[in-house]
């Protein structure tokens, strides 16, 4: 068949994944036969995860769409311009369960301090990430834009910072979590739900001091773990006003 030309215009922050120099630019795309509009679009480094509205010549379409002569495409992320085509969205605008990949430990925890459900396994092997993200239904949080590109993704987002703290807000504001948000209610090392219960369950397996100054524990439901309102509380109650103070900055 004929070569035909693709013009893609990546709208709200996808640029993002084009690179510096063409952040800017329509880019074209020469093709000699029919081709996915979802390959194309990950051929220009963006992963279908972060494609939520696909217009082709001005009409919604979906990954599998088959592109076959000169087209427009426009793209645009989770979020962007809700007021047109709201019925034609591609992604799920919320998720209550994550599975992030190995690099994101701090941002498992910051989410976990919040009382969110995050998987997450230090050494996994990609096969091992997508099987448990398949299996237990979790939105995949990853800056491997490679591994979010997996056909079996369906799901997911790939952290734009490099910050936990940065790297929180934007998944509280991609899936639309601070109505779920519940401090101190999840185990930080294995993510099980925290268990109110009486020191006296307890007391063998504290310290010393902790026996004579503290009245409240809660005791992790998997792995065990005793916590208590200790001297990092204060800390950490002001680590999650300074999340909602910028969350509420970020959504003004």
């Amino acid at each position: 068949m004929n070569s035909f030309i693709v013009r893609l215009n990546f709208h709200g922050d996808l640029p993002f994944f084009l690179g510096s120099k063409r952040r800017r630019e329509v880019i074209e795309r020469r093709l000699t036969e029919k081709t996915s509009v979802k390959d194309v679009i990950e051929s220009c480094g963006v992963p279908h995860p972060e494609a939520d509205l696909i217009l082709v010549n001005g009409q919604p379409v979906d990954f599998y769409h088959t592109l076959r002569a000169n087209v427009d495409v426009d793209v645009y992320p989770a979020g962007f311009s809700p007021t047109f085509f709201t019925n034609k969205r591609l992604q799920i605008t919320h998720s209550i369960k994550f599975l992030a990949d190995g690099h994101l430990g701090r941002l498992s925890r910051s989410l976990r301090l919040l009382g969110l459900d995050v998987a997450y396994f230090n050494a996994a092997e990609d096969r091992q990430l997508l099987e448990t993200m398949q299996r237990e239904n979790r939105a995949l949080l990853t800056r491997d834009r490679r591994l979010l590109m997996h056909a079996v993704v369906q799901n997911g987002y790939y952290p734009r910072s490099q910050y936990a703290t940065e790297q929180t807000i934007e998944v509280i504001r991609r899936f639309d979590l601070l109505r779920l948000i519940a401090p101190f209610t999840r185990c930080l090392r294995c993510n099980a739900r925290l268990e109110k219960v009486g020191k006296a369950e307890v007391m063998e397996k504290l310290k010393p001091l902790t026996k004579i100054y503290y009245e409240e524990f809660r005791r992790c439901s998997g792995c065990g773990q005793i916590y208590w309102p200790g001297s990092h509380f204060s800390k950490l109650q002001k680590r999650i006003g300074e999340l909602h103070a910028q969350f509420s900055k970020s959504a003004a």
